[in-house]
């Protein structure tokens, strides 16, 4: 309908919740829902393979790198975003670094001030090395080319 804002998606559990009149400084490593509506000074980083939700609501600030499977964001994230599945940029979403995604759905009124970046093209970028490959350049050293 005309006049109405849609508002962002949220299907997912809340395990934790962070208030709006909370501040954490340091890295915070969660499983499950995570909904922030204060702010947090440091990464932000799921558990690997455990399908975690991220969401900042409209008040919610994060300063630092964002590493998550699914990210629902219409507050503020201050570094970058590796949303490992999905992101939802609502209508307040503010990204000030590169938003890394295999899938993102983005609403009129969000931004960011940063590359966008397909997670299979960075993929692509990277250079597989071959076990036969390992041989020639020993563990823990480059090649030197810069």
């Amino acid at each position: 309908m005309l006049g109405k804002t849609k508002k962002p998606k949220q299907s997912a559990k809340i395990d934790s919740l962070i208030g709006q009149n909370t501040e954490i400084r340091g890295d915070v490593v969660f499983s499950g829902g995570l909904h922030v509506d204060g702010k947090i000074t440091g990464n932000v980083v799921c558990e690997e393979g455990s399908g975690s939700v991220l969401t900042l609501s409209e008040r919610g600030v994060i300063e630092g790198e964002v590493r998550v499977a699914r990210v629902v964001l219409n507050g503020t994230i201050i570094g970058d975003v590796h949303a490992l599945e999905h992101i939802e940029l609502a209508a307040h979403a503010r990204v000030n670094g590169n938003v890394y995604y295999s899938l993102i759905e983005m609403a009129m009124g969000a931004e960011v001030n940063g590359n966008l970046v397909h997670r299979a093209e960075a993929e692509k970028s990277v250079v597989a090395i071959k076990p036969e490959d390992k041989q020639a350049v020993p563990e823990g050293q480059g090649s030197g080319a810069g």
